[in-house]
């Protein structure tokens, strides 16, 4: 096996070779010889900030005009961004004569820039790149002059010979598609070069079998990346379908194994739920994905690979996070949230996580990531992972599950894990209980110690439930948007409401928190139960 160093080097030599002008004396094509096609939407909104010069990401805004992008300087995130053109879709969406010349200058700019920031080169936005250039050709170039349209299908072939002679990609986890699928369009669009559609579909099965699980969840383990590997890889197969190449069968597959495990992470609201970096996305991109993915099949209640476990009765359906993280480059999007569950009434979700600003950086960064922005437990004020800029340092390593029950049932789940062992020698177990109908769902939480712990169990409330401290001070009610009440009790722990915040829609919200909290001198054991009840408030 080649030291990642030495193949990054080797990565690095092949792009080179494949750009140098001895090498390239094919002719440039007008046009492509095959439309290909961009499947998802745009949106209008930041179709018209990219006319006022204004790009955003992830609640993150910047500039983007001429004459910018070779600008280093700017949030990792919007610059990965910028270079990889996907906004095209957002002008395309507002659709006037004006988004067009704007996509058509910003092209031409980027194209003469003689120094592009780095980030440009990636293998991942240059297939986004490329797959976005051909996606809207039809909408900013076809009507160009033959300058425009030569520069640009020369730009477009010279990437996508550099694009191949880095496959397989440097990045191992869910961009690697991306490139791949940048370069199946190419592939596609230039048919001549058959070299591309060869190199891709020699890597693509090892990548789908490396990085889809079993169960169908995606080695990141976050449903954001599970939705954006299903967005790939459905492009895959169209892109594949247009050009009239055979598919490898692991692609098919893969597509049938994701789209389940995507519906198994779903709330009743048809948003996601908040794991790894994940907000709840727009529903109707969910949906369009899923329909893209063929006929609908039940989600799994069990993804034992993935470690999320689904339980649903009657009208409640709680997700729980029951896996150790993932490994080392394969954490970008972790969070320190084992043990952490979201729990949904019908539509109305009552126990979140806090969700994510997944390209901030700094505190914020770190504090969407700590244990304590999750409905789960924490000793002392230390997160279960060790969180670095980059990913995770120390992490649970064993993580057990048991689960009992029926899907006609009642359901548990009994959970430990050694998350706490190294800073604590302590271990964390966690058992869920939801009866047949889900009116009744409880929990214990215990701390396996030598040395008691002083510890907090967190439980954080959506912003659109009404929340109430009880007189006797041992339990909290709270009223869904519905109108419908619910109470929480609690023994063994004290119990307050705090303030909290909620980052899984689009700005953060306000928001509140039950809070359970032992001292070292209390029993490590902790009891507690959700239950309905309570008048119907109208």
């Amino acid at each position: 096996m080649i030291p990642p160093r030495a193949a990054d080097m080797l990565r690095g030599v092949r792009r080179l070779m494949a750009r140098m002008p001895s090498l390239s004396m094919a002719r440039v094509p007008d046009a492509p010889a095959q439309p290909v096609r961009d499947r998802w939407p745009g949106d209008p909104a930041r179709g018209a900030a990219l006319l006022r010069g204004e790009i955003e990401r992830g609640g993150h805004r910047g500039a983007l005009r001429p004459g910018l992008f070779g600008e280093s300087k700017a949030l990792p995130a919007l610059r990965e961004l910028a270079h990889s053109f996907v906004w095209l879709r957002d002008l395309r969406a507002l659709g006037t004569d004006a988004a067009r010349m704007r996509a058509r200058a910003l092209v031409s700019d980027w194209i003469a820039t003689p120094a592009l920031d780095s980030v440009a080169e990636r293998a991942d936005v240059a297939g986004a790149r490329i797959a976005a250039w051909l996606g809207h050709y039809d909408f900013f170039a076809a009507s160009a002059d033959d300058g425009f349209r030569q520069r640009l299908m020369g730009r477009l072939l010279a990437d996508a010979r550099g694009l191949a002679a880095a496959m397989p990609p440097e990045q191992v986890d869910a961009r690697a598609f991306t490139a791949l699928r940048g370069l199946i369009a190419a592939a596609v669009a230039l048919p001549e070069h058959d070299g591309f559609l060869h190199r891709a579909l020699r890597v693509l099965p090892q990548e789908i079998e490396r990085q889809i699980l079993a169960d169908g969840c995606h080695c990141e383990r976050s449903p954001a990346q599970l939705l954006a590997v299903l967005q790939d890889l459905t492009d895959i197969s169209a892109l594949l379908k247009a050009g009239q190449a055979a598919q490898p069968p692991a692609l098919g597959l893969a597509i049938d194994r994701i789209a389940p495990a995507l519906r198994a992470l779903r709330h009743p609201d048809g948003g996601l739920s908040l794991f790894n970096g994940t907000r709840e996305t727009d529903l109707a991109l969910i949906e369009l994905a899923l329909s893209q993915a063929g006929r609908a099949t039940r989600g799994p209640s069990a993804m034992n690979q993935g470690g999320f476990h689904r339980l649903a009765a009657g009208k409640s359906v709680m997700i729980v996070d029951c896996g150790p993280p993932p490994p080392a480059r394969l954490d970008r999007f972790s969070h320190a949230g084992t043990f952490s569950f979201e729990l949904s009434i019908g539509k109305d979700r009552l126990i979140v996580n806090c969700g994510a600003i997944p390209y901030a950086t700094g505190a914020w960064h770190d504090a969407t990531r700590a244990t304590a922005a999750h409905s789960t437990l924490v000793i002392a004020d230390t997160s279960s992972s060790e969180l670095r800029p980059d990913g995770l340092g120390r992490r649970p390593e064993k993580v057990t599950v048991t689960r009992q029950g029926s899907e006609e049932g009642a359901h548990w789940l009994d959970l430990d894990h050694d998350g706490y062992l190294k800073p604590f020698g302590a271990r964390h177990l966690r058992r869920l209980f939801m009866s047949d109908k889900g009116e009744d769902i409880r929990g214990e939480d215990s701390v396996i110690a030598a040395t008691p712990q002083p510890f907090t169990i967190r439980f954080h409330l959506h912003p659109a439930v009404k929340a109430s401290l009880k007189t006797d001070g041992e339990g909290v009610l709270m009223r869904l948007p519905s109108g419908q009440g619910w109470e929480f009790r609690a023994s063994g722990a004290s119990i307050a409401l705090e303030e909290s915040i909620y980052l899984g829609g689009g700005e953060p919200r306000r928001s509140e928190q039950i809070v359970l909290t032992v001292t070292h001198e209390d029993d490590q054991h902790v009891k507690w139960t959700i239950s309905k009840g309570g008048p119907r408030v109208s």
